[in-house]
């Protein structure tokens, strides 16, 4: 040790200086190394260059925490580092209170709200204070149910699993995707039981699962073409057009917020759901509200997820930061793109 500390003096205050600048340009290097990692992971969406822009991140940590340490003493290091810390915690606990929502920002995961938003983009949040106030203000449809109407529904929510396919032959083999070369016809099928049939096996089939009707249910589905596109190929596909709430027939409005609710362990999504809002149910004074991401052609109680409860929703957006969000996802595991994140639907153009 005093040897070291000799030949640390006999070097002088110049050479320390110089090693300090040399691990600064590594340090910018290894930045600029995650800019370009989380660039090229934005672009292709490679779970392996996801993985190493983690591990990079990780690095990035360890090496900034030492040279702090090594550079102002193990006591101020960890006293900067404490600051540093402190300081994000007090900018987001101002957001959240200027926001009025305890998660004033989020990552959108997935490409279901494609053209709006993108898989990466940066929402910020405000929170809802007032939903009567905010369905009035938004202009957001409400539908009044009863309590009994819908405790019933929510019973029997297998029943509201339903969309429109197209279908071949005998009714089992089915797609959104229209073959246009080839005849088709157009059928109901319960979405929970498709998936079950095509994954696990299922008496019957897929044919089995196609619906006959709507009637006696309080939500019901129409549908209509639109266009999905695929690189420089479109192609035709179904969607829900409209829907109808007890006597109210309501059509997709694209001016309807967005918001982010969390899903339930009820729900086939899971995670925090950034969708826009399709309708709203008060059901005696509580609102429930039916959303659908723009790019999905049905709408999230189709694909077995529940009316979306006041007390899940984190917030509403009111501004979108593109790829700011890639750094949430990357830490959060969220390495592999999702399905959806090479089609477009048009069907609103």
């Amino acid at each position: 040790m005093n040897a070291r500390r000799n030949a640390q003096r006999r070097q002088g205050p110049g050479a320390a200086k110089k090693g300090n600048r040399r691990s600064e340009l590594y340090l910018w290097l290894l930045y600029i190394l995650l800019f370009a990692l989380i660039a090229l992971y934005a672009l292709y969406g490679s779970a392996l260059v996801g993985a190493a822009a983690v591990l990079l991140i990780i690095a990035l940590v360890v090496l900034e925490v030492k040279a702090s340490i090594a550079n102002e003493g193990a006591k101020r290091g960890l006293l900067d580092i404490g600051i540093a810390v402190g300081a994000a915690i007090v900018v987001w606990v101002l957001l959240a209170a200027f926001l009025q929502t305890a998660a004033p920002l989020d990552a959108v995961s997935s490409c279901s709200m494609l053209p709006t938003m993108h898989r990466g983009d940066l929402v910020v949040l405000h929170g809802i204070g007032n939903f009567s106030s905010f369905v009035a203000q938004k202009h957001i449809p409400v539908v009044s149910m009863s309590a009994s109407a819908f405790d019933a529904m929510q019973r029997n929510m297998s029943n509201e699993f339903l969309a429109y396919f197209a279908y071949y032959g005998n009714a089992s083999r089915i797609t959104y995707v229209l073959e246009n070369s080839t005849p088709y016809n157009v059928g109901l099928y319960n979405t929970v039981c498709v998936s079950a049939a095509d994954y696990y096996g299922r008496p019957g089939g897929i044919a089995g699962c196609r619906v006959g009707g709507q009637a006696g249910l309080p939500i019901w589905y129409s549908y209509s073409l639109g266009n999905l596109s695929y690189g420089n190929y479109v192609f035709k596909a179904l969607y829900t057009s409209s829907i109808g709430i007890l006597n109210t027939s309501l059509t997709e409005n694209y001016s309807n917020p967005i918001i982010v609710y969390r899903a339930t362990g009820n729900d086939a999504f899971s995670g925090d759901i950034v969708h826009r809002v399709y309708a709203a149910l008060n059901v005696s004074g509580t609102y429930y509200f039916l959303t659908k991401g723009d790019n999905n052609q049905a709408l999230d109680i189709e694909f077995g997820n529940y009316p979306v409860n006041q007390s899940d929703v984190v917030g509403y957006v009111v501004a979108d930061v593109p790829a700011l969000g890639y750094v949430k996802l990357l830490l959060s595991g969220q390495l592999a793109t999702p399905a959806g994140c090479n089609t477009t639907l048009s069907a609103h153009k």
